[in-house]
């Protein structure tokens, strides 16, 4: 692509920023105009939405130098549509054209939508452009609909105008999320990492893991969970931290699939580690009405708990092989590393701060960003010259881009189970389809949130699924923070289980190992994000929702909960040492997992089985696997030391 266009992406994007920091600190750019929500959330979308167009091209096989004149067409269309309706953004409230629009606004909403799913399409990909493309035609078609999702039908025409003019469609919720939280974090995430937040990251994991045992391994789930929780993109964290970690892995003695499975799961968990967790977090905030902070401090613990799991499994992995780490004279020092990248901890302090203490969710990426950039561009070693800058601009535009289409054109899913009534009376279907069994209906939301997860991007998975499942689910009783960070990680599973599995093919590639191998490697160490939402949807406490006490028991004996599971997988128990060998081995460790089950299992409601009964019954359990272990292993294979 030539320099002007390049330049004129990355000027979309300042302009989206400088947009909206007007928006959110009142710079009062526009002098004696009061700015509108949806005339602000019209002219985001006109400068963003677009220019998909101008990088993204129509066919993957198609190779863009320039930009074609069919997409410059469609661009200054995109352009035309978003502008009318900021311009008209007044009348619209007035006159209420969600139902009452005039004939040209229905025109210009009816191009809108076709340029609209156009854009899902190449920002989203083929799967999400389906669905939202369905789904948005539903209202025209509803009265035709079997009984349980019949709905109100509305003509095209009024559907096109709902679409474009009414606050719960392309402006709904998706966007007004990203107009008021997401577009800063996304621009935090691309500065870290074209400011060498990664780099920074992986010598601060290699200076403290490096030399224990394992220590590559464990690397990885430092390095991967620090750029994933920042960058919210599981690909790109496999990318850019798997380089550096997988071969070191391979280096220490752990074979390839391992090491890529290790790295897929690190990477994954890295978009539900707080604070930022990508785009999800901040929507599933908007459709809770809560704090972003409030979403940030409910996912800690799990995302914890995730990590803890992985990290037992490499450790007693590493043990039974004797496998060791890096020598110290090959590894970063902690004091040089920190440093060589101060900054990224004083930004993170800076960051956590305005979020959790002062609760600044909106303009704390702006302020992190401005100090992250001051401090760069003072430091001569680390200073980024105009080339660079502008590559910088050109990334952060692309990927507020490439958000804001996907989130606009989610939005029409939104649009079209409201203005049909389809999004209340499903709620009644499906809690009704499961027999009001509780539990039903939350294997039938993990087995629905894993399907949509493997087609599309976990964000539009997530919106889907908070308009449909959720509702059921709150209404059988389920705490609502519990239940949308359930589907949110239901909706990451499909990254590590095959058939797609994307983060363990990636990992694949750079570890030079078979995708279907590192596939199944990744679902078993990854496998604590299979049980731990149905941990917390059962009993909050799990994400700090409960009092103190119920809080310290619950996160306790899931903590010993998630050990015992991870040492019966690999076959290893930390201060025991092997779980014996052969059949007797196996039944030692099905009873050691069955035992980790019952201590991480939250009891009371229809289990019939009290946290205290379950507790006692899994240390039984424990206690007979250990029995069993420790009568049939060899007498050799005892401790192995780090």
């Amino acid at each position: 692509m030539s320099a002007p266009w390049r330049a004129w992406i990355a000027l979309s994007g300042l302009a989206a920023i400088a947009l909206a920091l007007n928006k959110l600190l009142n710079l009062g750019f526009f002098a004696g105009v009061t700015l509108l929500d949806n005339a602000y959330l019209y002219l985001l979308c006109a400068l963003l939405v677009g220019t998909v167009f101008l990088f993204l091209p129509a066919s993957p096989r198609a190779r863009q130098v320039g930009v074609p004149g069919y997409d410059l067409l469609l661009y200054l269309a995109s352009w035309g549509v978003f502008a009318y309706f900021a311009f008209n953004a007044g009348r619209i409230l007035e006159e209420a054209w969600e139902f009452m629009a005039p004939t040209a606004a229905v025109w210009v909403a009816g191009l809108g939508w076709l340029l609209l799913l156009e854009a899902t399409r190449r920002a989203g990909g083929t799967a999400v452009f389906v669905v939202v493309a369905v789904i948005s035609l539903y209202p025209v078609f509803a009265g035709h609909m079997p009984g349980p999702i019949a709905g109100l039908p509305q003509p095209l025409n009024t559907a096109a105008a709902y679409h474009f003019t009414s606050s719960e469609s392309v402006l709904g919720i998706p966007t007004r999320a990203f107009g008021e939280l997401v577009i800063g974090f996304v621009m935090f995430g691309a500065v870290l990492q074209y400011t060498g937040a990664a780099a920074f990251f992986n010598n601060l994991a290699f200076a403290l893991f490096g030399v224990v045992r394992g220590g590559p391994a464990k690397v990885s789930i430092f390095a991967s969970g620090l750029m994933g929780s920042v960058s919210g993109s599981v690909v790109s964290n496999v990318l850019t931290t798997g380089v550096v970690t997988i071969p070191a892995m391979k280096r220490t003695g752990f074979p390839p699939a391992y090491a890529a499975g290790v790295e897929a799961c690190a990477s994954t968990g890295g978009v539900l580690m707080p604070p930022i967790m990508g785009a999800t977090a901040f929507v599933m905030a908007s459709f809770l009405g809560i704090p972003y902070s409030a979403v940030v401090l409910a996912a800690l613990v799990p995302s914890l708990l995730f990590y803890f799991g992985l990290f037992v499994q490499i450790d007693g992995f590493a043990a039974r092989r004797g496998l060791r780490g890096l020598p110290r004279a090959e590894l970063p020092s902690v004091a040089r590393t920190f440093a060589e990248g101060w900054q990224y901890v004083a930004v993170f302090v800076l960051l956590v701060w305005l979020l959790l203490v002062l609760q600044q969710e909106a303009i704390a990426p702006f302020y992190a960003t401005a100090l992250l950039l001051v401090i760069n561009q003072a430091w001569r070693r680390h200073r980024l010259g105009w080339k660079q800058l502008m590559a910088l601009a050109e990334g952060v535009s692309k990927s507020l881009a490439e958000l804001a289409a996907l989130l606009a054109g989610v939005g029409l899913i939104i649009g079209a189970l409201s203005v049909t009534g389809l999004a209340g009376t499903l709620a009644n279907d499906l809690v009704f389809l499961a027999g009001n069994n509780v539990y039903v209906l939350l294997v039938m939301g993990a087995l629905t949130s894993f399907v949509f997860g493997m087609g599309m991007t976990i964000t539009a998975c997530y919106i889907f699924l908070a308009i449909v499942l959720a509702p059921p689910l709150v209404k059988a009783g389920f705490d609502p923070v519990a239940v949308h960070l359930f589907m949110m990680y239901w909706g990451m599973v499909s990254f590590i289980t095959p058939p797609v599995s994307l983060a363990s093919f990636v990992a694949a590639g750079v570890a030079g190992a078979r995708p279907v191998e590192v596939g199944l490697r990744s679902m078993r160490l990854g496998s604590t994000m299979y049980f731990v939402p149905f941990f917390f949807v059962l009993n909050p406490a799990l994400i700090l929702r409960g009092s103190p006490l119920d809080i310290v028991v619950v996160v306790a004996t899931a903590v010993l909960g998630i050990w015992l599971i991870g040492s019966a997988l690999e076959g290893w128990l930390t201060g025991f040492g092997r779980l014996g060998e052969g059949a007797a081995g196996v039944a030692a460790r099905v009873l050691l997992f069955a035992a980790g089950l019952g201590m991480a299992l939250p009891g009371g409601g229809d289990l019939g089985l009290s946290h205290l009964q379950l507790s006692l019954a899994s240390v039984l359990l424990a206690a007979g696997a250990l029995g069993l272990a420790a009568f049939t292993r060899p007498r050799s294979a005892g401790h192995t030391h780090a």
